[in-house]
């Protein structure tokens, strides 16, 4: 058993194991490893019956199932980073992934327990399941440009009416500096993974959620924390969102019972403007912002996600991505300061050169 000061203030105290994370139906009895008290069963909940219990189930990644996974080697000694560097507008690369399948799996928050999510829309990895570790999705099958990108990334399915809509065609993924000092961003370490938002948060926390961009969009429509109640009819007119992810991590774990707090936001440096990463939370990895398009316009009535109201929206992100390209992609475009393409290239920066040859692969 590690030592108990990793846990989480007032997270494993209660005799309710309770989380801000997703999931269907109610979670089994269990004991706390980390207090010994009894985990009664939570209820469900509003937003078609979710509840918000935090994972207690082993999984290939976490065989004693207390929600904690270590980083090995974990990341010690730094200090966040208050350098101010050249100015450059950019400092960015795209992972273009396309849809993979559907599937009321989630195997952050639902590890090992198939069926047991709401309905999620996975892009990248084309295995991934409630049963996916960081093993079986690495070197897998993608649909990302880049064949290293065998991450899994998944949304809450969204509908019209009873008509399940996708996204077509590779989808925007920008991996990008989410503080100042662009230069200190590092590559993610393989196996982190964390949940985006919460499925429970009211229309005022998502409009004022620290991952908020532009909210829900379509046509001329923007800043909407619901969806708006009609789009124009037109071929080229599709339901948009922008949501960021934390890039800032403790070093120490790859996963918590809560999927969120080994990650946090950026702070802003006192007496500045500057975004830096909290001495709680010093490593300063990729921003991931997902840019998702949906093809449905008209009336948006009968619009909803499998998570509930639009403002229900959130994201989880597993990293599979093999370790050399994702440094050479973040080396090259986010420390480099450039507004790269899938292949790392930056067309107003051809003198740079890209990171990935003609098949998106590290030469």
């Amino acid at each position: 058993m590690r030592s108990s000061p990793r846990r989480l203030p007032a997270l494993l105290l209660g005799t309710a194991l309770v989380a801000t994370v997703l999931g269907v139906g109610t979670i089994a009895s269990a004991t706390d490893t980390h207090t010994g008290r009894d985990a009664t069963a939570a209820t469900s909940a509003a937003h078609l019956g979710h509840t918000m219990a935090v994972s207690t189930q082993a999984s290939g990644d976490d065989p004693d199932g207390d929600g904690y996974i270590p980083a090995v080697p974990q990341v010690t000694g730094v200090t966040p980073s208050t350098a101010t560097p050249p100015t450059r507008y950019f400092h960015e690369f795209q992972a273009n992934c396309s849809v993979t399948h559907t599937a009321p799996d989630d195997p952050i928050v639902y590890p090992g327990q198939p069926g047991k999510s709401h309905d999620h829309t996975f892009m990248g990895n084309t295995s991934t399941d409630a049963n996916s570790t960081t093993a079986s999705l690495s070197g897998g099958a993608t649909t990302c440009k880049a064949p290293a990108d065998a991450s899994g990334y998944w949304m809450p399915s969204l509908y019209n009416g009873d008509r399940k809509i996708l996204p077509v065609g590779p989808q925007t993924i920008y991996y990008k500096a989410g503080v100042t000092d662009y230069t200190s961003v590092r590559p993610f370490p393989k196996g982190l993974r964390f949940v985006v938002g919460n499925p429970m948060q009211s229309a005022d926390e998502f409009r004022h959620h620290r991952g908020f961009v532009e909210g829900w969009e379509c046509g001329d429509s923007y800043f909407n924390v619901d969806f708006p109640a009609s789009c124009p009819s037109r071929p080229d007119v599709q339901l948009n969102i922008r949501f960021q992810a934390p890039s800032c991590w403790d070093g120490k774990y790859l996963d918590t019972p809560d999927h969120k707090s080994h990650m946090a936001y950026p702070v802003v440096k006192p007496g500045t403007n500057d975004n830096m990463c909290p001495a709680d939370h010093p490593v300063a990895l990729p921003m991931i912002e997902f840019k998702m398009a949906f093809p449905v316009n008209g009336d948006m009535s009968q619009v909803r996600l499998a998570s509930g109201r639009g403002y229900s929206f959130h994201y989880d992100f597993f990293n599979a991505w093999e370790e050399r390209t994702l440094k050479a992609l973040v080396d090259h475009c986010i420390v480099g300061g450039l507004q790269c393409d899938a292949r790392g290239y930056d067309q107003t920066h051809p003198e740079a050169g890209a990171t990935l040859n003609s098949d998106y692969r590290l030469p």
